[in-house]
């Protein structure tokens, strides 16, 4: 626990000093805390340390570990591939979706929606088999036409992935590449509550809060290595 408190203030003082750097306000900055593969505990810990937003990977890993009756305040998040046929337990165990990826899958979540649901976009800015999201700014533009016209669906932002093995300025490409998407979406949809632009790990986070970043998805650097 001690040991986790200090990584997390160590990252709190790192965001706000890339965003200073940045020329920007800390306060502009939200992290997540990756906590795929943690324990609950693990999870309750950093929560009594102040964080309060999370984000998993898997639906399974969550159904298994995290009860539906959490705290006060804490928020998680879906930040991992979905498939369709997981929407509508999604729905039920998240807060929000950051990692819609197809128009298909949109429509799927709308399906079992009851009550307005933050979502972001993924864009595929990396070319790596293993990435997912749209795969070009006239493909997500095409779906943005289409999901603007949801009932409960709320388009809260952007999000990808940046090249795990590229150097500085692969990343920084990429970052560049998904802030121009985030303004076009504004300038041609302007979209209630359009706020976020999440890129940046715990390896490249630095590079993405330059680049426009305002949340950030933060695990190794917090819980340590995983196992």
């Amino acid at each position: 626990m001690i040991e986790l408190r200090e990584h997390y203030q160590e990252i709190l003082d790192s965001l706000g000093e890339a965003a200073k750097i940045a020329g920007r306000e800390p306060s502009d900055i939200t992290l997540m805390a990756v906590s795929k593969t943690r324990t609950y505990q693990e999870m309750l810990d950093l929560y009594s340390c102040g964080q309060l937003l999370f984000g998993e990977n898997r639906v399974q890993e969550v159904q298994e570990k995290v009860p539906l009756a959490r705290p006060e305040g804490m928020r998680l998040h879906l930040i991992g591939h979905l498939q369709s046929n997981k929407a509508k337990k999604a729905v039920e165990l998240f807060d929000g979706i950051d990692s819609v990826d197809s128009l298909k899958l949109a429509k799927k979540i709308e399906g079992y929606l009851s009550r307005p649901f933050p979502i972001l976009l993924e864009l595929k800015t990396a070319q790596e088999e293993s990435k997912s999201g749209f795969s070009s700014e006239d493909e997500l533009f095409s779906a943005l036409d289409v999901i603007m016209q949801s009932t409960y669906l709320q388009v809260r932002g952007l999000m990808t992935i940046g090249p795990l093995d590229g150097d500085e300025k692969m990343v920084r490409t990429a970052f560049s590449r998904l802030r121009k998407a985030y303004d076009a979406v504004q300038k041609r949809f302007a979209p209630p509550s359009f706020d976020t632009l999440s890129m940046g790990m715990s390896s490249d986070y630095r590079l993405a809060i330059e680049e426009g970043s305002n949340l950030v998805r933060i695990g190794t650097k917090l819980f340590g290595k995983r196992g």
